[in-house]
């Protein structure tokens, strides 16, 4: 992959996740790029080490962990990707290499509190608290939407700005993980019924 290729990789992943209207999959990745404007930036080594670095398919899923693991992709600049887009990677790595036992753990302390009280709550609902107290991780919090459908009820009473950025960065990150929903639904009715 060439250095050029890699920006345009990040301009796509970047405006997936900070454009409602832009859709990674929809577009193919596609952007408005240009090799000239790619060439007038300063950061353009950034781009040429990251595409030596990694391989062509880890280019993607470097940028994707980088805007999932930013609090705030709407405002996340190259140059913190420069400086700690290594270790987001790694870290959302490990995330996905133990995502069922990461929910198993994750399910198991929040089924420390009644189930009805999920999601209701003062301010925010307790499974939200539970994601803000970095109890409950996005991929999760995706998981548990995708069984129980919580999302749209939250979109139309939540209003404040937290779970706006919340919402988008659940509704932007979604269609990359490739979820077997069923068995983390049986897990769950095992939690929850046993």
């Amino acid at each position: 992959m060439t250095p050029f290729d890699t920006y345009k990789i990040y301009l796509a992943m970047k405006s997936h996740f900070t454009r409602k209207k832009y859709d990674y999959f929809q577009y193919g990745g596609k952007t408005n790029a240009s090799l000239d404007s790619f060439y007038k930036r300063k950061d353009r080594y950034f781009f040429e080490k990251t595409s030596r670095k990694y391989p062509d398919e880890e280019v993607k899923q470097f940028f994707i962990a980088n805007f999932v693991e930013s609090s705030d992709p709407q405002s996340l600049w190259i140059g913190t990707i420069a400086r700690t887009g290594d270790a987001s990677y790694s870290e959302w790595q490990k995330r996905q290499q133990s995502l069922y036992y990461k929910f198993t753990q994750e399910v198991d302390e929040l089924c420390k509190t009644p189930f009805e009280e999920w999601f209701v709550g003062k301010g925010h609902p307790h499974i939200l608290k539970s994601h803000l107290r970095d109890e409950l991780s996005i991929e999760n919090l995706i998981i548990l939407d995708m069984v129980f459908g919580f999302k749209k009820n939250f979109d139309k009473s939540l209003t404040d700005p937290i779970w706006e950025k919340i919402s988008m960065k659940m509704y932007k990150y979604s269609p990359f993980l490739n979820i077997d929903v069923l068995k983390y639904k049986t897990y769950l009715k095992e939690q929850l019924n046993g």
